[in-house]
């Protein structure tokens, strides 16, 4: 059986019991989240949240990409979350590459070169990314100014949160 029979299977069960169907669409706890997609990180069971409670928006890194922003502004302006939280860790797969070093590893491996994606978002100081992806939503002009923005770095060893100064 593949993992993804593995889960479906497992899916059974859950529909079987599942009693979230009345949840409303706006998260309860007007919150939004932008981390990283490592398996390492549950983000819910970490910040004491419940399904329901916050949008939680994950790619590589915990990178605000345009779509992440897209996720954001939709987020507080149709959905009324009213807090945002970056997340970065410590032991990140983005720290162990740069972005060109991949690029030539997939044209070469491929023979082929892309347009999309054009930039991995790879980081050599993770606090230092966290700073970058807080910016990035405080300048944008669809983000109000009053939306607090704070950004962490969670330790993958003792599942602590450090917040990172802006």
């Amino acid at each position: 059986m593949t993992v993804i029979e593995e889960v479906l299977k497992s899916n059974e069960s859950y529909a079987k019991g599942f009693t979230l169907g009345d949840l409303p669409m706006p998260p309860g706890r007007k919150l939004a989240i932008v981390a990283c997609m490592d398996a390492r990180l549950t983000v819910e069971e970490m910040l004491g949240l419940k399904t329901g409670d916050a949008h939680i928006i994950r790619n590589a890194g915990g990178i605000v990409t345009a779509d992440a922003l897209r996720s954001l502004i939709i987020s507080h302006h149709l959905l009324g979350t009213q807090e945002f939280i970056i997340i970065n860790h410590t032991d990140c797969g983005m720290l162990t590459f740069k972005d060109e070093e991949l690029r030539a590893k997939l044209q070469r491996q491929t023979g082929t070169a892309t347009v999309v994606p054009s930039h991995f978002h790879a980081f050599s100081d993770v606090a230092e990314n966290v700073r970058q992806q807080m910016q990035k939503i405080k300048s944008h002009p669809w983000i109000p100014e009053h939306i607090p923005v704070r950004g962490f770095v969670y330790d993958v060893k003792t599942g602590r949160l450090t917040e990172v100064s802006a």
